[in-house]
């Protein structure tokens, strides 16, 4: 398994692709103009407690304000205004908290009105982006990303994360973190620290100490509401939170984003840093170089093409994601409807797992698998698509199917899903649109795929502009085709179809019926 990390620099906005395997798995863009991204700190006002909602109303200088609910405010609160207070005053100048005088906890069932007030100063951090018409989700209960570990302010606890499973790895690494940890600061070991020795954990916790202390020294003079501590720029933080011995690439096509990606990189992994390469291509996009942006146009549509003819369909609605899975009008060759509902289950389910993590979808997701009779089978395609989304950062649970095949989904939801629109003007309606012409071409090859070994010869009928594009160029998709299958198809262009139309006949002239 390989993985890519693909940068693309815009004049507004930078592009990240993550491909595993040539194959697009995550898109992200950082806007120049984006204030609030998961990470950043903030110091704020609170604009009023709402007793009825037991959270706050946070002026953080969007143009809604951001939320604050009580259980979000972290048990020591008070600990964290009394240290605001003491700097923002110029009382305190250690920023450590080794000698700081810890408040008592606040109460896990109380109200919002016993310890915010209107006009408050608190320092706070986005959890969740601004999404829709919705302002920022926050937290008061501070935390620091590094490689490694997570530090935790105002807190004693060492976490180890869950999902390593060896009980002796866990205890070492929570005895060589408690042996490290500074006094006041509460740590979380992240996957990626097993197997880590003292010296590298050493040095991302100072890293992050380093960073505290020079967003406590800004907050004296900061003017509320200001960002006093910015998340890493996005390149950094996909790379400290997903990169890993598998990656082979790391293509920019910026010199200031190439050699910002190479410093982080040289900082995690001194023995990596060669794999970053920069792009200096002007004829040919650096999206279009690696296939990124045909791969943008035939996944992010309503309908979504797999292999052997299946296809899934992805609706939207204020409340929850559908998802509905068809097996498409395809040739059988399993022994009989249930092993036929299986195969097209599990290679949907993979599909499934990569688009959430594509599209970034979160809330309720329904997923309306084909229904199968036999438990075993629901059991197997559970197991397969937790298996599946086993590499998904976000935050996730899956229910096993039910007996109508249904499957529910909750994914956490963090920034706004990528949306992109894949519909274009329509040539023969000009009130119309159709899919992008490149989504006509992965299906085609779809059904290619499917019919070529049943037939002795084939004949493709479609729209005179489909028929350009399949016969022209060296090599064209034709000639593509003629290689990977030993057989030549002939391409008969037909003008009475509509742009994305298309027949297939056996040689006698016969229309193959789907």
């Amino acid at each position: 398994m390989n993985k890519e990390l693909i940068i693309r620099s815009n004049p507004d906005a930078v592009d990240f692709a993550l491909l595993k395997d040539g194959k697009l798995i995550e898109l992200h863009k950082q806007e120049e103009k984006s204030n609030f991204q998961v990470g950043d700190i903030f110091i704020a006002k609170i604009r009023k407690p709402v007793a009825g909602l037991n959270a706050a109303f946070v002026n953080v200088g969007f143009e809604k304000d951001a939320f604050l609910h009580y259980h979000d405010l972290g048990p020591n609160l008070n600990s964290q205004l009394k240290f605001l207070k003491s700097l923002t005053t110029g009382k305190a100048k250690d920023y450590t908290l080794k000698n700081f005088q810890f408040e008592k906890e606040i109460d896990k069932n109380g109200a919002i009105t016993d310890v915010l007030s209107a006009n408050q100063s608190v320092l706070v951090q986005v959890v969740k982006e601004p999404i829709s018409t919705k302002g920022p989700r926050i937290s008061s209960e501070l935390s620091l990303a590094g490689r490694f570990i997570v530090l935790v302010p105002f807190s004693d606890r060492v976490s180890i994360s869950q999902k390593i499973e060896s009980r002796e790895e866990k205890e070492r690494l929570k005895r060589l973190v408690s042996s490290i940890r500074p006094k006041g600061f509460g740590v979380i070991v992240r996957t990626v620290a097993e197997g880590k020795q003292t010296t590298e954990l050493e040095k991302d916790l100072q890293t992050l100490l380093d960073r505290w202390s020079g967003m406590c020294k800004k907050l004296p003079t900061a003017h509320h509401p200001s960002k006093v501590l910015g998340e890493l720029n996005r390149a950094s933080s996909i790379l400290r939170d997903v990169f890993n011995d598998t990656f082979s690439g790391i293509h920019v096509d910026d010199e200031e984003l190439y050699h910002q990606t190479r410093d982080y990189l040289q900082e995690i992994a001194p023995a990596k840093q060669s794999i970053v390469k920069l792009y200096q291509s002007k004829n040919l996009p650096i999206f279009e170089k690696y296939h990124i942006e045909r791969q943008i146009k035939t996944s992010f549509g309503k309908t979504v093409s797999m292999s052997k003819g299946a296809y899934l369909i992805i609706e939207h609605t204020e409340a929850l994601h559908v998802i509905d899975v068809n097996s498409g009008n395809r040739s059988n060759k399993a022994n009989n409807q249930e092993e036929t509902a299986l195969e097209v289950n599990l290679i949907a389910a993979a599909e499934i797992a990569r688009q959430l993590r594509l599209r970034d979808m979160g809330g309720i997701i329904v997923v309306d698998f084909i229904d199968m009779s036999n438990p075993d089978n629901r059991k197997v395609l559970f197991d397969f698509l937790r298996e599946e989304m086993s590499d998904d950062k976000a935050k996730h649970k899956i229910l096993p199917p039910s007996k109508f095949g249904l499957v529910q989904i909750t994914r956490q939801r963090v920034r706004p899903e990528v949306n992109i629109k894949t519909r274009e003007e329509d040539p023969n309606n000009e009130n119309g649109e159709i899919e992008a012409p490149i989504s006509i071409i992965t299906k085609i090859e779809s059904d290619l795929d499917r019919l070529i070994g049943t037939q002795r010869g084939l004949v493709l009928n479609v729209h005179p502009f489909v028929a350009a594009y399949l016969s022209k160029g060296m090599p064209s998709p034709r000639v593509r085709w003629a290689l990977k299958y030993k057989k030549w198809v002939k391409i008969i262009p037909r003008d009475a179809y509509t742009f994305l139309e298309y027949h297939f006949f056996d040689r006698e002239g016969n229309e193959i019926l789907e």
